[in-house]
């Protein structure tokens, strides 16, 4: 089992920038995928980003160029760098895992609320 717990969420205004982390245990995520989704008032869950075992990224066209996905495998976590920051990016964000062999993303944290105000 992988826990996964977020942390730096916040209110702040538009145009700044805030640093989301994800904390895994129970296992070394390693060689785990890991992805940041988000979910806004009244709307599905979207993906944000991506980072796989070997460091590759992905990200959603809305986030390119402002937020960058890294991770500290010695530290077991995954970041999220939120730059330029819109009020569209309110939501609650949300860190998974996907295991090697695995096809989705089967472990998740209980999310950080980002409020960006205009």
């Amino acid at each position: 089992q992988v826990q996964l717990v977020e942390s730096g969420g916040g209110l702040v205004q538009a145009g700044s920038s805030l640093r989301l982390s994800c904390a895994a245990s129970g296992r070394t995520i390693s060689s785990y995928a890991m992805g940041w989704f988000r979910q806004a008032p009244g709307k599905g869950r979207e993906f944000v980003a991506l980072i796989t075992g070997n460091g590759a990224t992905d990200y959603a066209d809305s986030v390119k160029g402002r937020f960058t996905i890294s991770r500290d495998n010695a530290k077991n976590t995954v970041y999220l760098q939120m730059n330029s920051l819109k009020p569209e990016d309110t939501a609650v964000y949300y860190c998974a895992a996907r295991g090697l062999y695995s096809s989705a993303f089967g472990y998740w944290g209980q999310g950080t609320q980002v409020t960006v105000s205009s």
